[in-house]
């Protein structure tokens, strides 16, 4: 299982780096909470990876991935933090989003599958809470079925 861990927290850096050279990265800093995120499409993963995890591996099922850090802290730690959230895309239809938390040394990653049709856009909401504050991640991503 430590091995699984270890190839999910490097495939989801690995999507990381290639977002934030295609897109600029992919961080908001909220308060005291630095964002990073992304939602990529689940076949991206290997089926080793997805069993692990729980992740249903389909070309029409992607995972949004959160990351918050705490930029008031030296070295920015990871931040516990619970998420609440939706995606909606341009015809209105919500998706709700069930976040589950990753743990792995020090890094601490949130996990949300969601559904999605070819070319479709979805608008994410997120509300991310530390216990002491509460900020509103917001941000779009396009789909595509491979």
């Amino acid at each position: 299982m430590h091995n699984s861990i270890v190839k999910l927290i490097l495939a989801i850096t690995i999507s990381l780096l290639v977002m934030s050279s295609a897109n600029a990265e992919n961080m908001k800093p909220l308060g005291s909470m630095n964002v990073h995120y992304m939602a990529i499409g689940s076949t991206f993963f290997t089926p080793e990876i997805a069993k692990a995890y729980g992740i249903t591996r389909s070309r029409y099922n992607g995972l949004v991935n959160i990351s918050v850090l705490d930029n008031t802290k030296a070295g920015h730690p990871a931040k516990t933090v619970s998420i609440i959230g939706q995606a909606k895309n341009n015809l209105g239809q919500f998706k709700n989003l069930a976040f589950e938390e990753v743990k792995e040394g020090d890094a601490i990653y949130y996990l949300a599958q969601v559904n999605y049709n070819d070319e479709e856009t979805l608008h994410f909401t997120l509300e991310i809470n530390d216990g002491k504050e509460q900020q509103t991640l917001k941000f779009s991503q396009k789909f595509y079925v491979d």
